[in-house]
């Protein structure tokens, strides 16, 4: 069922996560479901952005807010692990990433920028999944089993997004969807001075 569920995943990712990634996550479980807290109630906020900004796309309405409520659940459950572990919710910064993604957004009209946070959505909600995969194994019981439950729900947000913005292009967007995709890719594989969630191989 796991690989079942990863598989578009990973053929629609331009690159896998870096196994330094991986070994860092290990050494810094604090960081990491301090950083996975941050992610989750970011994803709910640019959910929630969507939906105020575009009122008139029903589709796009209900989704989003089917999204929303399951991020914030997700943030809930990282904070209550965290409580459980004596782990502080401390202000961390950001990471790179998702800004680097979304300089590259195209400002031309507003179905283009739609399109493209859509797309960047994908990536994020692809990238999330596939490093729950990734770094599952090597974490403790509770934790292995917390990652994995969460495989699901990050598939359909990536192809919930995706779906919706092959939708509203109304025309072929491959062309778009793998030019982000290569910056995500040189975002994960470029060395980073930090660790987070999502920053690139740490340094």
């Amino acid at each position: 069922m796991t690989e079942s569920l990863l598989a578009p995943i990973r053929a629609f990712l331009h690159c896998k996560t870096p196994a330094r990634w991986v070994d860092f996550a290990v050494m810094n479980q604090d960081i990491l479901l301090i950083d996975h807290a941050n992610c989750e109630k970011k994803a709910a906020a640019a959910a929630m952005s969507l939906m105020t900004r575009y009122l008139d796309r029903t589709e796009l309405l209900m989704c989003t807010a089917r999204l929303a409520r399951e991020e914030l659940h997700h943030f809930e459950q990282v904070v209550e692990i965290m409580t459980a572990r004596g782990i502080s919710y401390t202000v961390l910064s950001p990471s790179r990433y998702a800004n680097g993604m979304l300089k590259h957004v195209r400002h031309t009209n507003e179905l283009e920028l739609l399109v493209d946070r859509l797309i960047i959505s994908a990536y994020i909600e692809a990238r999330s999944c596939e490093r729950f995969a990734c770094v599952a194994p090597v974490l403790d019981d509770e934790l292995r089993r917390f990652y994995i439950s969460l495989l699901r729900s990050e598939a359909r947000h990536f192809s919930d997004y995706l779906a919706l913005a092959q939708q509203y292009a109304g025309g072929d967007i491959n062309d778009r969807i793998q030019e982000i995709g290569r910056i995500e890719a040189e975002l994960i594989l470029a060395p980073d001075e930090q660790f987070r969630f999502h920053s690139g191989v740490p340094m």
